[in-house]
Parts: C-alpha cells; structure tokens; sequence
C-alpha cells in the first residue's frame, strides 16, 4: 500500500510504500449508477447534501458557454458554485442523470446513507487500495504505462488541462474490467472511503478531470481528500461488504 515513487504526491502522505493486511471482503463490481441511487431514494426518500444546501460544484467545462459567473474555488478555478446542482441535476436545474453513469454530488454521508439502505458499507482506503491494484505491484493496474500503445484503459482527462473539452463522466461498466473483475477503480470519478484523516475523509481513484500536468492522482496509491458532508460533479462511491 501506498508509493514512493515520482508519480506521488507526498503532501499527500501516500508513503511510504509498506505492507497491510486486509481480511476477506466483497467490493461492488462498478460504482453505484444513478439508476441503483434512484431506487436508493424512490424507497427511502432520501435528501442528499447538496439539495438541502441548494447547490455543488460543477466544472466549469461542461457547463454552457453563456452560464454566468458563480463563485469559483480558490486555486482551483475551473471549479464553479452552481446552484441547484446535485445528483438529479448534475450540471444545474435544467439537467438530468444518465441512469448508467455514476451518481455524483454526492457527501460521503450520502455514500454511507446508501449502504446502510443497502446492507451494505463504505470499503476501507486499503481494502480500496487492494481491489484496485488487482493483484499488482505497478504504477497502474495494468502496468507502468497509463495509456500502453496509445490504448485508453481509463476514463481520465484528454488533452491540455483544462481548456481542452471533456466529456465528463461515462458509463459505470466502461472499459475492460480489471483482473479482479472491477470496473473503473481507475478515474472517472473520485470514490468515498470509510477511511478518515486530519484533512477530511480519504477518496481514492482520480477522476475524468485527472491529467498528468496538475493531478497524477488517477493510481491506486493515490489519495484525495474532502469534509464528510461536501460534494463535488467528479466524486462517486461503490460499497463494499
């Protein structure tokens, strides 16, 4: 668990590389959909965080080239306050979910609200870290390369960060599953973990908006971090059990 190499981020206290023991667990195969989170909610009648408060952060790259300015994050600017976004709208008021993309502007309370419903829970970040190296020891799961020959395994951000288009999301079954049969553990969408530290609870995986020229963060070792009730239009979660 964790890396010492030049891809990783110190501050981020992924090192030192070490060994940890995980007992047996069962991980979702792919993060939970807006489909599965709908049902989550038509049955219990769930209210996330980001519809009490009224509004999440959206990237300002998909958002339509006539939106008007909202308050950006400071050092982050391409991160803009938009009100009425959340789940069901994932970019404003006058957008929908698609039913197979990953859920997102969604808390990490809202993540264990859904377990719980569920039966089932939040993995660990190790338990996290486990599933997604898929039994290997490289940078990447598959190996030292993010793209080997120009191949796309990840859904992870193309071109010059960030004026280059993206496409956001995409489905939560995309790209060839893992040897341990996982899908997307790399990129995507950042993904809530039942693991806290002094800097907020531990999201693991990187997102579509990762690009090598600011955020290396789309590997196993890597790690983000966030407050427990604050959402974001790149971070997801799958249970484990």
């Amino acid at each position: 668990m964790g890396e010492d190499s030049a891809w990783s981020y110190p501050a981020d206290e992924e090192g030192p590389a070490r060994p940890v023991d995980v007992a047996p667990f069962a991980l979702d195969v792919h993060a939970v959909s807006n489909a599965r989170f709908t049902a989550f909610v038509e049955a219990s009648g769930y209210v996330t965080d980001a519809e009490r408060y009224g509004w999440s952060f959206v990237f300002t790259g998909l958002l339509p080239h006539d939106f008007p300015d909202t308050r950006a994050v400071v050092g982050a600017p391409w991160w803009r306050q938009v009100q009425g976004a959340d789940w069901r709208h994932p970019y404003g008021r006058d957008s929908s979910p698609i039913d197979d993309h990953p859920a997102v502007h969604l808390s990490a309370q809202d993540a264990e609200a859904f377990a719980r419903w569920a039966g089932k829970r939040l993995p660990t970040e190790a338990e996290w870290e486990y599933a997604a190296r898929a039994g290997s020891t490289t940078t990447f799961p598959w190996g030292e390369e993010l793209e080997p020959g120009g191949v796309r395994l990840a859904n992870t951000w193309q071109g010059e960060f960030p004026t280059a288009p993206t496409g956001g999301t995409c489905a939560v079954d995309s790209f060839a599953p893992s040897a341990f049969g996982l899908h997307n553990m790399i990129g995507n969408t950042w993904e809530w973990t039942s693991t806290t530290a002094p800097r907020g609870q531990v999201l693991k995986g990187g997102s579509y908006l990762c690009h090598a020229s600011y955020c290396r963060r789309y590997r196993p070792a890597a790690r983000s971090f966030a407050a427990a009730d604050s959402s974001m239009g790149n971070t997801g979660f799958r249970c484990a059990a």
